[in-house]
């Protein structure tokens, strides 16, 4: 294997670790047992290690070396309702193109999402919200929005990391606005309500988390 293939694969894995929540904020990056888990050498990791360290999901402390970059709770509020006025705003122009089968995905999305946290598998629960969002503005004929939209998404990220947590009561209710928002979908709806919906289920997700964030522990989880 080249090594711009391991370099490639140890920031694949190293990127997911990160953003599921298995590596926590303030976390040590251990290159060492980095080397072990991924059977290389710890030329590939240190490459890795600077990509991530570029993004902002890693940074150097001193005297302590790479650590997972710990959450900044004022860039994630603002960056999420920033998020928040995006994506509504871009739903409701996709709005004409939900077709039955893209409404059934969504459903589908959805159902997955309330078994994986009844069956407490966070990081799935991340993902598929993750694609419920994107499914919902995909549609948008305003291709720079969805381009834009992306790339608060990876702010979003580097800010957020695992550092966020995840509150059940908050995790159900996002479940139950998922449906309203689909609902208003599907019988094609105002643009105002479909936009002020989405708007409006990104901003209880800014509210809960400022609520909680006195009380946040680092290794728990939120999603939004």
């Amino acid at each position: 294997m080249k090594k711009t293939n391991k370099k490639q694969l140890a920031y694949e894995y190293m990127k997911s670790k990160i953003i599921e929540g298995h590596f926590s904020p303030g976390q040590r990056i251990v290159i060492n047992q980095l080397v072990k888990e991924l059977n290389t050498s710890a030329i590939p990791i240190r490459e890795a290690v600077r990509q991530l360290e570029a993004e902002g999901l890693i940074k150097y402390e001193e005297n302590i070396g790479p650590i997972v970059t710990p959450i900044n709770e004022n860039e994630y509020s603002e960056t999420l309702s920033v998020l928040a006025v995006l994506e509504g705003y871009a739903t409701a122009l996709a709005k004409d193109s939900f077709t039955k089968e893209k409404i059934s995905a969504l459903r589908e999305i959805n159902e997955k999402m309330e078994e994986a946290l009844e069956d407490f598998q966070f990081s799935d629960f991340g993902i598929l919200n993750r694609k419920f969002h994107y499914l919902t503005y995909e549609g948008c004929p305003n291709k720079y929005l969805v381009e834009t939209i992306r790339k608060t998404w990876e702010r979003l990220d580097s800010i957020r990391i695992a550092g966020s947590t995840f509150i059940p009561s908050r995790a159900k209710a996002s479940i139950r606005e998922h449906e309203e928002i689909i609902s208003l979908l599907e019988r094609n709806a105002s643009f105002q309500d479909i936009e002020e919906a989405v708007r409006s289920h990104k901003l209880h997700t800014v509210e809960a988390f400022l609520q909680q964030k006195g009380t946040m522990k680092e290794s728990s989880f939120y999603w939004p």
